[in-house]
């Protein structure tokens, strides 16, 4: 068994936890009101916006680090809402592509701003400019190591009868 966090390890973590939620929660409230989107919804349509192209829904699911089928039914209601289309990827019969549609770029330049305002307002108004750089460069680091495991989406799927992998 791994020994206890250390307790400054311990304050930090459970630091970084609580602000995430915290501007997480706000942020969601924000979309929610303003465009009636989940934060997982906007950051599938912000993503597929900042895209020249559209995107495999693979590399949309480790893009956001969300379940390939938590994915396939956000994908679902954004397309049911006009926001994005999917359709067979070319180059790949057994994948999927999704794209936006103008109606899905409309709507995340309509919430934009107040999500900017909000992320500017709770997490970056108490940073100086040092401070601001030196998180960037922490989370860079951080998320860099992360990312370097193999993506969710090239781990062994369970099936849901007998827990055998897919």
């Amino acid at each position: 068994m791994a020994d206890a966090l250390e307790p400054r390890e311990l304050t930090t973590y459970f630091a970084l936890m609580e602000a995430v939620s915290l501007l997480q929660h706000a942020v969601s409230q924000q979309l929610r009101a303003e465009g009636d989107l989940s934060y997982v919804q906007f950051e599938l349509l912000a993503r597929l916006a900042d895209s020249p192209g559209p995107l495999t829904m693979t590399e949309l699911a480790d893009g956001v680090v969300y379940s390939r089928s938590g994915l396939t039914h956000q994908a679902g209601l954004l397309e049911k809402a006009g926001l994005v289309t999917r359709g067979p990827c070319a180059d790949d019969r057994r994948a999927t592509v999704v794209g936006i549609t103008d109606a899905g770029r409309e709507l995340v330049a309509k919430v934009l701003p107040g999500h900017v305002d909000a992320v500017r307002r709770l997490l970056f108004a108490p940073l100086s400019t040092s401070d601001l750089d030196a998180l960037g460069a922490i989370m860079t680091r951080v998320r860099d190591h992360m990312r370097a495991e193999p993506p969710r989406s090239a781990t062994a799927r369970r099936s849901a009868k007998g827990g055998g992998v897919l």
